[in-house]
């Protein structure tokens, strides 16, 4: 009895353990920097936050900097370099819409709401994400 027991154990852990997709060796050209910024919604250059679908940039934190974004549910935020790239001055994402876009010759296109690629199937990796946290008009970015 005990060794089925055993070999039902052994069976369900064997199960259990399967690769991780989402932890793709591919997906490390950005740098686990420690992030923990502050954002005042008041002042004027994060004023745009208050209202829907709008994103904000916010230069020097994480790789490339951070964008965060208005979702209408709530807050996102990501880093702001290019996850399929080195980091390089093409590398960083500028905004239009809901989107950011890679300067560099591929130009990579992401979702500033779920971070994944939109105009390349093929790309292995989606925007690096950071915890957002509200309390009243600020915000504060950590990972």
């Amino acid at each position: 009895m005990k060794s089925f027991f055993f070999s039902i154990l052994f069976s369900v852990l064997l199960m259990s353990c399967s690769k991780n997709s989402i932890n793709n060796s591919n997906c490390n050209f950005l740098l686990n920097i420690g992030v923990n910024v502050s954002v005042n919604m008041n002042l004027p250059q994060f004023s745009q936050l208050q209202f829907v679908s709008n994103s904000v940039y916010v230069p020097n934190a994480g790789n490339g900097g951070i964008i965060i974004t208005n979702s209408g549910t709530g807050f996102l935020a990501w880093d702001a370099s290019d996850p399929n790239h080195t980091p390089s001055s093409c590398s960083v994402l500028s905004i239009t819409g809901l989107e950011g876009n890679c300067g560099c010759t591929d130009a990579n296109i992401y979702s500033l709401i779920t971070g994944q690629p939109l105009n390349n199937s093929s790309l292995r990796c989606g925007l690096k994400a950071y915890r957002v946290e509200v309390n009243g008009s600020n915000l504060l970015i950590t990972n």
